[in-house]
């Protein structure tokens, strides 16, 4: 049987027999994570999106074998473990009221912590691109882009403290 290594959320695992599994089933069935969605199975719409190597990817249309060695992050591992703080573009999300039906929300923040990471001080436009790859059914746009940009200032104001 084959056995599948990769770091998840900062720590080591390893599953057999996954390799020619979708990475989503893997972090679905076989580990019990249920942060990103399976919506289209097409890599279209976003929901399954998963950081790897810090960069989003679709884990719907991914083969887990393609994560040996490198390290995924999902929706549940952005939150410091046990300390009850979200990350903060999770608590963006609270605050700017980015959430409606949720079917969305794993890939718009999962894809606006990548663009947080590598540009901390986008632009409505920079963000509206990050983001024009994830759908959302419920029209809420205006608060997500908002909430994204909440959430960049909440990361300028604890890096300045």
């Amino acid at each position: 049987m084959e056995r599948l290594d990769f770091t998840l959320n900062g720590k080591a695992v390893a599953v057999t027999g996954a390799a020619r599994l979708t990475l989503l089933d893997v972090l679905r069935d076989r580990l019990e994570l249920n942060g990103a969605k399976y919506g289209c199975g097409l890599g279209q719409c976003g929901a399954c999106t998963v950081l790897v190597d810090g960069a989003p990817a679709r884990s719907c249309v991914m083969r887990a074998a393609r994560v040996q060695g490198r390290a995924v992050t999902t929706l549940e591992g952005l939150a410091a473990p046990d300390s009850g703080t979200l990350h903060p573009v999770q608590q963006g999300f609270i605050d700017g009221q980015g959430a409606q039906c949720g079917y969305c929300l794993n890939g718009m923040v999962m894809t606006a912590v990548a663009l947080l990471a590598r540009n901390p001080d986008p632009t409505e436009a920079e963000i509206r691109q990050a983001l024009r790859d994830n759908l959302c059914r419920c029209g809420t746009h205006l608060e997500i882009v908002a909430s994204v940009r909440h959430a960049a200032r909440r990361m300028a104001e604890a890096a300045d403290v």
